[in-house]
């Protein structure tokens, strides 16, 4: 793994906010370096793309950190040569909270979510899908387009007040 991380350089990207927390991450690497990927539902990964395998949101009250996340991801896979990304995405019921699609699971992603950033379904296997973004074919666009789609899908959680 050691000669993978020397070829590919760090394997995803901390979240850290102006106190030096960490918010959230996402880990992602080249898709043949993650050998139980081909034994998921859905599966096998191309072995030429890079695979996200892992997002993890640590302040609730920042759903937007996924979003800045998954772009950076983006961005560093299409600068690093790879010709896609992929991610095993599960698609969810409309009504379901947002603890639900985000906070449940760490490896699977929801399909709207992903379909947000241009990802594409290349099988499925019941409510599991693999999806593919192409990133030879990735331009430029308006980011307040793409946020503004993507912060309704992620709506903040308001705590609600402490009894008094």
């Amino acid at each position: 793994m050691l000669e993978a991380e020397d070829e590919f350089g760090p394997w995803g990207k901390l979240y850290v906010d102006d106190d030096g927390r960490t918010v959230g991450l996402i880990q992602y690497g080249p898709a043949d370096r993650f050998p139980r990927a081909r034994a998921l539902p859905a599966g096998p990964p191309a072995a030429d793309a890079a695979l996200i395998t892992c997002a993890y949101l640590v302040d609730v009250h920042s759903p937007w950190v996924l979003q800045s996340l998954f772009l950076a991801a983006i961005g560093e896979c299409k600068v690093r040569g790879f010709p896609s990304l992929e991610a095993f995405a599960y698609r969810y019921q409309p009504e379901e909270t947002f603890a639900a699609r985000f906070l449940g699971h760490r490896t699977i992603f929801p399909a709207d979510f992903l379909r947000d950033f241009g990802f594409q379904g290349r099988r499925s296997a019941g409510r599991i899908e693999l999806v593919r973004l192409d990133l030879r074919g990735t331009v430029p666009v308006e980011e307040a387009t793409l946020t503004e789609r993507i912060k309704a899908r992620l709506a903040v959680i308001q705590p609600a007040p402490a009894a008094p």
